[in-house]
C-alpha cells in the first residue's frame, strides 16, 4: 500500500515541478529528507558560491538538517535567527540582517498545482525573505503542501497551518490555539499578518524549490 501511496505523489509531484519550472522556479524532486539535504549539499550550493546562509521558520526545511551541516562550515556566515536566550530585539536585528545573505532556506504553507508558493507569516521575516534581498532562495516543501488552487490554499492555511503553529508556540494566546480554526482574531498575538503569493520567481532561478515525496511540517 505504502508502495501505491508513494507513487500517487511521485505523479502528483512531477507536475508540481513542471508548473513550477514554467514559472521561472528552479524545482527539484527528492524521495525523502535525506536526499534533500545531499542535493542541497552537493548539487545546490557549491554552485552558489555562498559565503553567507540564514533561515525563516519552517518545520519542513530543519528537518533536513541542513541549517546543523552548514554550521559546521567555518567558510559560510550563519546568521541564527532563532536562538535561545538571545533578547528579542537582537533577534529582530539578525531577521534584518538575514535579508541580505546569499542564500535563505525556508519552507511554504502551501504549493498549488499551478506552481504557486502560498504563505501567511506573522512578523513578515520569512515571507519577505523569500520576496526580495537575499541573493537566493531554497524552499523546502513535502507533498502535504500540495493543494489544487489558491481557495483551497488559503483554506488550508487558515484552517490547518496557522492554528497548528499557534498551538506549538508557547506563550501564545490566540482564539485558534482553543478551536483549531481561524476566526481571524484581534489578539495581539495574531500570528495570521502579512500574505503572499509568489506566482513566479524573479529573476529566473533565483528561487529553488526541493519537493519532497514526504509529509513535511505543518
Amino acid at each position: 500500500m505504502n508502495k501505491s501511496i508513494d507513487l500517487y505523489w511521485e505523479k502528483r509531484i512531477e507536475k508540481c515541478k513542471e508548473a513550477l519550472e514554467k514559472n521561472n522556479f528552479e524545482a527539484f524532486i527528492t524521495k525523502d529528507t535525506s536526499t534533500a539535504k545531499g542535493l542541497i549539499l552537493s548539487g545546490i550550493l557549491p554552485k552558489l558560491s555562498c559565503k553567507s546562509v540564514s533561515w525563516g521558520d519552517s518545520i519542513s526545511m530543519l528537518s533536513t538538517d541542513i541549517i546543523k551541516e552548514i554550521e559546521k562550515k567555518a567558510e559560510i556566515k550563519l546568521i541564527k535567527t532563532f536562538e535561545k536566550g538571545v533578547p528579542r530585539e537582537e533577534i529582530l536585528e539578525r531577521r534584518r540582517q538575514a535579508l541580505l545573505v546569499d542564500v535563505f532556506f525556508t519552507g511554504s504553507n502551501a504549493l498549488t498545482e499551478s506552481g504557486k508558493l502560498v504563505n501567511l507569516d506573522m512578523v513578515g521575516n520569512r515571507v519577505a525573505g523569500l520576496t526580495f534581498g537575499p541573493k537566493h532562495v531554497i524552499v523546502v516543501v513535502g507533498r502535504n503542501k500540495i493543494v489544487k488552487g489558491d481557495e483551497e490554499a488559503v483554506f488550508r492555511i487558515k484552517n490547518y497551518a496557522a492554528p497548528l503553529n499557534a498551538i506549538r508556540h508557547t506563550g501564545f494566546n490566540t482564539p485558534c490555539m482553543k478551536t483549531s480554526y481561524c476566526t481571524d482574531c484581534k489578539s495581539p498575538d495574531r500570528i495570521c499578518n502579512t500574505w503572499t503569493v509568489t506566482e513566479k520567481s524573479y529573476p529566473k532561478g533565483r528561487v529553488k524549490v526541493i519537493l519532497v515525496n514526504q509529509d513535511l511540517g505543518l
